[in-house]
């Protein structure tokens, strides 16, 4: 019989495959409300697990060459800095101390778990906004379009160094409202993971500092979703998954009120 641990890796697996998303969003809540894990040992090792699965899934997008490198160095420009302060900062005042910060780190996934499913709910409207100002305002879209960038790339980045949610949940919603022509389809899906790789090694690499990675635990759920985001890149161009995202909306409203209800 499979482990259950195996079972959900190839599930995120899957759907980070296939939308970009679950590698915070899904694997962190799964790890803490149903496999009973601390907050802090959930997102330190789920940072780890998203970089290696985002990974195999990005090799098969750059040999399609469908990743923006324009937009990828912008958000990585703000979001690189951003999560190496955050996870500084967390070092300073965990002061090595086991689950001080585990409340902080609860309560703030819970609430970018609601966050985000409100930004997948209201990507088609944010599309519209963006498209519509991209068009009737080009000129001053465009000047502001690599600042707000940078600036969503920093915001992203202490979101996924201190919950490890914002890199796929976040940045698709950012990128579809940034760059309404740009990147769409297959093309966003394969930025929006390539930005999540580097971003999470970074966080992932403050963790492992402080200590909090479970190695034992890495393995097991890579085991099951390496190969289920393979399957999910070759599904995503062969599938219309806007009931997937309503989906993962859904799953991600009951996830955060659980949370906040302790």
């Amino acid at each position: 019989m499979l482990d259950p641990l195996i079972v959900a890796g190839f599930g995120v697996g899957a759907l980070v495959g296939l939308t970009g998303v679950g590698g915070g969003a899904l694997m962190t809540p799964v790890l803490v409300l149903l496999f009973g894990y601390a907050p802090g040992v959930a997102v330190a090792t789920d940072l780890l697990f998203a970089a290696v699965t985002k990974t195999c899934g990005v090799a098969v997008h750059y040999r399609a060459d469908t990743i923006d490198t324009l937009v990828l160095r912008r958000l990585l420009l703000g979001s690189l800095p951003a999560a190496l302060l955050v996870g500084i900062g967390l070092a300073y005042c965990g002061d090595g101390t086991a689950g001080a910060l585990d409340p902080l780190m609860r309560d703030t996934l819970a609430w970018l778990l609601l966050l985000s499913a409100v930004g997948i709910f209201c990507r088609k409207w944010l599309h519209r906004l963006g498209s519509l100002l991209r068009t009737e305002r080009a000129e001053q879209f465009k000047r502001w379009q690599e600042g707000l960038t940078v600036a969503a790339g920093a915001f992203i980045g202490v979101c996924v160094s201190l919950t490890s949610v914002g890199a796929g949940a976040l940045g698709a919603v950012v990128l579809l409202y940034l760059y309404p022509f740009r990147l769409q389809g297959v093309r966003l899906v394969a930025t929006d993971l390539a930005h999540a790789i580097p971003l999470a090694l970074v966080a992932a690499g403050v963790h492992w500092f402080i200590g909090t990675i479970d190695w034992v635990l890495l393995g097991i759920l890579l085991a099951g979703s390496i190969p289920g985001v393979l399957i999910g890149v070759w599904l995503s161009r062969r599938l219309a998954l806007q009931w997937l995202n309503l989906a993962i909306g859904c799953l991600l409203i009951v996830s955060g009120l659980k949370l906040l209800a302790g």
